[in-house]
């Protein structure tokens, strides 16, 4: 039974953490990470597609193992954040909508910035 909610859990975080790269308020890396941790727990094989996918595996990888971020990872990410809140204020006409895109849009970036810069 803890097995499969295990599963369950790693899976719909993979989806959510999916979703996440193109809804900039929902995070990815923190979906992966947990559903890296569910999989570890419950699913070998689960586990090895996480850690060994081309797109993002390397990624997780660099956070579990050396605790960081690459520059360039950084970059990108704060370029595409900023394309993806940029959107979103552009759209929203509420004022504190706005407001709180841009406290999300800081935050997430000191969090990027603070981690580690691996080579």
């Amino acid at each position: 039974m803890k097995k499969n909610f295990f599963i369950l859990s790693g899976i719909i975080f993979l989806i959510l953490g999916t979703i996440g790269i193109v809804i900039p308020l929902l995070p990815t890396t923190p979906f992966y990470l947990l559903s890296a941790y569910f999989f570890g727990k419950s699913s070998k094989k689960y586990y090895k597609f996480l850690m060994n996918n081309r797109v993002f595996g390397k990624y997780i990888k660099d956070y579990y193992e050396k605790k960081g971020i690459t520059l360039k990872n950084k970059v990108n990410s704060i370029i595409f954040l900023s394309l993806g809140i940029s959107c979103s204020i552009y759209k929203t006409q509420n004022i504190h909508m706005k407001i709180f895109l841009c406290l999300v849009f800081i935050c997430v970036c000191f969090h990027i910035l603070k981690q580690p810069t691996l080579k």
